[in-house]
């Protein structure tokens, strides 16, 4: 698999490149965001199956990497960086990051990483086509949860008649606890329907998408934390509905 890794410490970068060689990676190294947005352009070459960014790069922040890569590349980003505050976690994975590790690390957590994004991606549709649903039994109707409509079919979610933007994951996390309100979603279960892997080091980025959804809805009780066990959503069984043509 190639590997784009940015990182603009040569000392860290070659430590890090002799690991991921020796597990079978082609490692194309990039010292700035703009070589690595330039490595990223289409080539002759098969994509990058993973890129590993850094944060504090010289000429523009990782932050901003990101969000080019995403215009530009559908390959998976894992950003490494020393930003271990939840705000930075959730602005990452807004911003299209698939993973956030946090320095310093265990390597082999790393590897475990890198091979679970690519998994996900792997089993994922086709950019620009319709994702299937992760419950084939599950209802094709939207879902009105209070405030809250939950548009299955376009994968829209709107609070008050206002549309929330929602990344893949923070959608389908969502819709999967609106199907059953009140039911409590073990952590494991989550995890399996919604990312599709019983990797434990992926409970964290549960807990930051978990964060962002609700910073995103402005209903912070909205998800309630089971502790110990896992999640549910707190709404009512009869506020939740199939959604009415609109008026």
């Amino acid at each position: 698999m190639r590997l784009l890794l940015v990182e603009d410490d040569d000392h860290v970068a070659a430590a890090l490149s002799a690991v991921l060689s020796r597990h079978g990676f082609d490692v194309t190294h990039a010292r700035s965001g703009e070589e690595a947005l330039q490595a990223l352009l289409p080539g002759d070459r098969a994509p990058f199956g993973v890129v590993l960014l850094d944060l504090g790069l010289p000429d523009q922040d990782g932050f901003e990497v990101c969000g080019r890569i995403r215009r530009i590349s559908s390959s998976p980003v894992i950003m490494v960086t020393a930003r271990a505050d939840v705000r930075s976690r959730i602005h990452g994975l807004n911003l299209g990051a698939d993973d956030y590790v946090v320095k310093p690390y265990d390597t082999g957590e790393l590897l475990a990483r890198i091979h679970a994004v690519s998994r996900r991606r792997a089993s994922a549709p086709p950019a620009g086509g319709s994702e299937p649903p992760a419950d084939e039994d599950a209802p094709r109707e939207a879902l009105r949860l209070g405030a809250v409509t939950i548009e299955l079919p376009t994968r829209q979610v709107a609070v008050r008649g206002t549309a929330v933007p929602l990344t893949r994951k923070e959608f389908d996390l969502l819709a999967l606890l609106a199907q059953r309100p009140g039911v409590v979603f073990r952590r494991e279960q989550i995890i399996s329907e919604v990312w599709r892997t019983s990797w434990e080091g992926t409970g964290r980025t549960l807990e930051v998408h978990i964060a962002s959804l609700r910073a995103k809805l402005g209903m912070p009780a909205l998800i309630e934390t089971v502790r110990g066990v896992g999640y549910r959503l707190v709404a009512p069984p009869a506020a939740v509905s199939p959604a009415g043509p609109a008026s």
